[in-house]
């Protein structure tokens, strides 16, 4: 049966991120060659223009497929932490613990910052601001957080995973920047912990 448009459209796009996605995490953006990408993807440059517009309308989709797989797995192993408290600080370490992975480094914590803008804008990040925001209205619900804005409070939980990631992705040494910004997330979000006298 023959692909329609679309299916052909859709497996094209695919193959662009995919080639894209491997060329970005070996070289960098700014050393990736648009013909050599295009080329392992079996594709034409008019098909990744036509696509995604340019380079870097094809780096903000790698960026956004990788941070999407990034919140789906810290929320999965948030999920197996026990509790919505535990669940919130596991998601927050674990999101701060692949900026050890060097596609993420690089990808999405280096050179997505430099060429799209703030990471705090990118689609991705929203919708983990949204989840985060979820955790906080039934963590305030059951009487765990302070009574505040449930968006300000999730703000700023992720803005604080997000600042530790990029700070151990620029990092001279990673390993060492890791638990230190493990454990000072987790005294942040303390922070927002209702005083039970």
């Amino acid at each position: 049966m023959a692909k329609t448009r679309n299916e052909t459209m859709q497996e094209n796009r695919a193959k662009l991120i995919a080639a894209a996605r491997k060329a970005f995490a070996e070289k960098g953006y700014a050393a990736a060659s648009m013909d050599e990408l295009t080329a392992d993807a079996g594709l034409t440059r008019g098909a990744l223009y036509h696509n995604f517009g340019d380079k870097r309308g094809l780096l903000a989709a790698v960026v956004d497929q990788i941070d999407t797989e990034m919140a789906a797995r810290a929320q999965q192993i948030g999920s197996r932490a026990g509790d919505d408290w535990q669940g919130l600080l596991a998601e927050g370490a674990a999101y701060i613990e692949m900026a050890l992975n060097p596609e993420v480094q690089r990808i999405v914590l280096l050179d997505g910052p430099a060429v799209l803008g703030d990471p705090s804008q990118w689609p991705s990040q929203n919708n983990c601001l949204q989840v985060t925001k979820s955790t906080v209205e039934r963590l305030t619900a059951q009487g765990i957080l302070k009574p505040l804005d449930a968006e300000a409070a999730a703000r700023l939980l992720s803005g604080a995973a997000l600042n530790a990631a990029l700070w151990i992705a620029a990092s001279d040494d990673p390993q060492s920047v890791l638990p230190k910004a493990v454990e000072a997330f987790h005294a942040l979000a303390a922070g927002l912990l209702l005083e039970r006298s």
